[in-house]
């Protein structure tokens, strides 16, 4: 089974080499031609692994920490802190036994007690003065080690404060899209919850069709086509969102099966975008439905729950991954 593209009879005539490089999507011509695996994770992010370049080329630290779920970013944060005042702390013994004095010398354990605890006071610019530098060597270790401490707690300060203001999406869509009876015929349906409690307006859906097809010459190509939606935008978006793509004579989907999706590699791309209503800007959510993540002849349930005495209405973001079948 092969799905066309339909030109407009005013549009104007392109080769087909045009037309492919501008539905490309910019996954490129060796990935259309030659990858089996699905272009996009369903959490979003691209299923491509980049090699060639030393660990110092790719790492990005500031871009890494901003997005690492917060275990990681705590973990890594905290490591840091430790490994810092661990290099004072020997860089402290090493100027002599005598480098650290005073009254609370004798509370903080042996030398490396000592050289730790005053680390982290130093670090800290606590200074409990019990315990202070003897000689230059030890000065000098303490004034780098304040210029350190006051760089690492800002950069610490401002990547915290980053990753709360960083506007981002957090939409939970459906673990599977279905194909069910709409208007006569049929329809693809998946469908989208906001898991968070912040307000997202003019959320747009843009849907693709991709599929591996014979390019004429004896091998396959992956072909893209955009999805016509039932409604591909919602100027308020409080409850849950059930993005339909009638499959009627226009859609790649026509005749197809799902042994059709499954031999043709099949998948549903999926680009959402809105506006963050608490912070006034734009996030993105991506998604994809391989063939085993479609079922056929299925529904999805009701997600609303009876309000009783209120007037709210109420829904079990719970059910949004429930279907039944037909």
């Amino acid at each position: 089974m092969e799905f066309s593209f339909r030109r407009s009879p005013l549009a104007p005539r392109r080769s087909l080499e045009e037309r492919e490089r501008d539905r490309d999507l910019g996954f490129g011509s060796v990935v259309s031609r030659q990858s089996g695996e699905r272009l996009l994770n369903r959490d979003g992010s691209f299923n491509v692994l980049r090699s060639g370049l030393g660990f110092f080329e790719t790492v990005a630290p500031y871009h890494l920490l901003l997005t690492i779920s917060w275990a990681g970013f705590l973990g890594v944060v905290a490591a840091l802190y430790l490994v810092l005042n661990l290099l004072f702390a020997l860089a402290y013994m090493a100027c002599g036994h005598d480098a650290l004095l005073g009254p609370g010398s004798t509370m903080l354990g042996g030398q490396f007690g000592q050289a730790f605890f005053f680390s982290i006071q130093t670090f800290a610019t606590i200074g409990y003065g019990q315990i202070g530098p003897n000689g230059v060597a030890a000065n000098l270790v303490v004034t780098v080690e304040a210029l350190v401490g006051l760089m690492y707690q800002a950069l610490a300060t401002g990547l915290l404060l980053a990753r709360f203001t960083r506007p981002t999406a957090d939409l939970l869509f459906s673990g599977c899209a279905v194909v069910a009876p709409y208007n006569g015929g049929r329809a693809l349906m998946f469908r989208i919850a906001n898991r968070r409690r912040n307000d997202l307006i003019e959320l747009a859906a843009e849907v693709l069709f991709s599929a591996m097809e014979p390019d004429g010459r004896g091998g396959s190509v992956r072909r893209y086509a955009p999805l016509s939606l039932e409604r591909n935008k919602v100027t308020f978006f409080p409850l849950s969102w059930t993005i339909v793509h009638p499959i009627d004579v226009a859609s790649p989907l026509h005749d197809m099966t799902h042994e059709d999706l499954e031999r043709t590699q099949a998948e549903i791309l999926v680009l959402l975008s809105g506006i963050d209503q608490a912070v006034e800007q734009t996030v993105h959510a991506r998604s994809s439905y391989r063939a085993d993540e479609i079922v056929w002849n299925a529904r999805f349930r009701t997600m609303f729950s009876p309000g009783g005495t209120s007037a709210r209405v109420s829904v079990d973001i719970t059910r949004l991954h429930e279907i039944e079948r037909i």
